[in-house]
């Protein structure tokens, strides 16, 4: 299997379909980017999203949404998110970290975009 990385944006499709004539397989929309994405699938692929887009995109790429606040419930699964970041088999990129009482400043951060990697507040 190989990895590519494709930074997000209005020219993702393309940029993906650059790197992968064909199409992906599959991708996880972290971005936001909903119904665009599906140029960047292969006929037939699957998207799953983190914000509710779901069905029949065109071509028959099928979009499955991942409601982020089921997940808070699971703990089994959350577990092994936590070796695999503990093992090295998924990384996180901070962005930077603040401590709670600048949690404002963090929203201003998002809402003026171009943030790369996470912002966390510490509690």
């Amino acid at each position: 299997m190989t990895t590519r990385l494709v930074a997000r944006g209005p020219e993702f499709p393309e940029k993906a379909r650059a790197a992968v004539p064909a199409g992906v397989d599959g991708l996880v929309d972290g971005a936001l980017l909903d119904q665009p994405t599906a140029r960047a699938v292969r006929d037939g692929g699957r998207i799953t999203t983190l914000r509710g887009s779901e069905g029949m995109g065109e071509r028959g790429v099928a979009f499955q949404p991942v409601w982020i606040a089921e997940y808070a419930r699971q703990q089994t699964k959350l577990d092994h998110l936590r070796r695999q970041v503990e093992d090295g088999q998924v990384t996180l990129r901070v962005a930077r970290i603040l401590p709670a009482e600048q949690a404002a400043e963090a929203h201003r951060l998002l809402e003026a975009g171009g943030v790369r990697g996470r912002l966390i507040l510490t509690f």
